[in-house]
C-alpha cells in the first residue's frame, strides 16, 4: 500500500542551500519511495533555538514504507550528511522531519504523526501550502487557516 508523506527539510550550517538540494536528491533515491513535488527554498529565523537563518524546503513523496520505516530512513539521511544531536533545537547540518503520512494520526515516544508543531511554524506551513494549497491534517483539519497564526515569523522565500 502506498502512502503520500510529506518531509520538511532544514539545515543552516555550513552551505545549507546546497546540503538542502543535496538532501534533495537523496530523498529522490530513497528505496520506497518516489519524489513527486518539492517546493522552493525558504530562509527562515531559528525558532525556539539560536544560530544563522535557516533554508527550509518541504516535499511530496509516495511511498510504501510505513511511518516508523519512514522516519528511520530519513534519520540515516541525516546521519549521512553529519546530523549530530548535542541539545534539543541544536543548529544542524540537517534536519529531516516527517510531517505527514497519509491520513495516520500516530503518537509514540519516537514518531508523532501529524509532526506536533506542524501547524504552528510558519518554515513549515508556507512550503507545505505552496504544494498542496487546499490540504487537510488529520486530527488538524485545514491547514490554510493556520497561517495567520504564524504572521510573526520570519520567512521569505528564496528566488528559484
Amino acid at each position: 500500500m502506498t502512502a503520500t508523506a510529506y518531509v520538511g527539510i532544514g539545515a543552516n550550517l555550513g552551505d545549507a542551500p546546497a546540503t538542502v538540494r543535496a538532501a534533495l536528491a537523496a530523498l529522490a533515491a530513497l528505496p520506497g519511495c518516489r519524489l513527486q513535488q518539492v517546493s522552493s527554498l525558504y530562509r527562515s529565523a531559528p525558532v525556539d533555538a539560536s544560530g544563522p537563518d535557516f533554508i527550509n524546503a518541504v516535499v511530496m513523496l509516495e511511498t510504501t514504507c510505513s511511518p516508523p520505516e519512514l522516519l528511520t530512513t530519513l534519520q540515516g539521511v541525516e546521519q549521512i550528511f553529519g546530523r549530530q544531536r548535542p541539545y534539543p533545537n541544536a543548529p544542524r547540518t540537517l534536519d529531516l522531519d516527517l510531517l505527514l503520512h497519509g491520513q495516520t494520526l500516530l503518537q509514540t515516544p519516537a514518531l508523532t504523526l501529524p509532526h506536533p508543531r506542524l501547524h504552528l511554524r510558519a518554515f513549515v506551513l508556507q512550503p507545505l501550502l505552496e504544494l498542496a494549497p487546499g490540504l487537510v491534517a488529520p486530527g488538524l483539519g485545514p491547514l490554510q487557516p493556520h497561517l495567520a497564526g504564524t504572521a510573526d515569523q520570519r520567512v521569505q522565500r528564496l528566488a528559484d
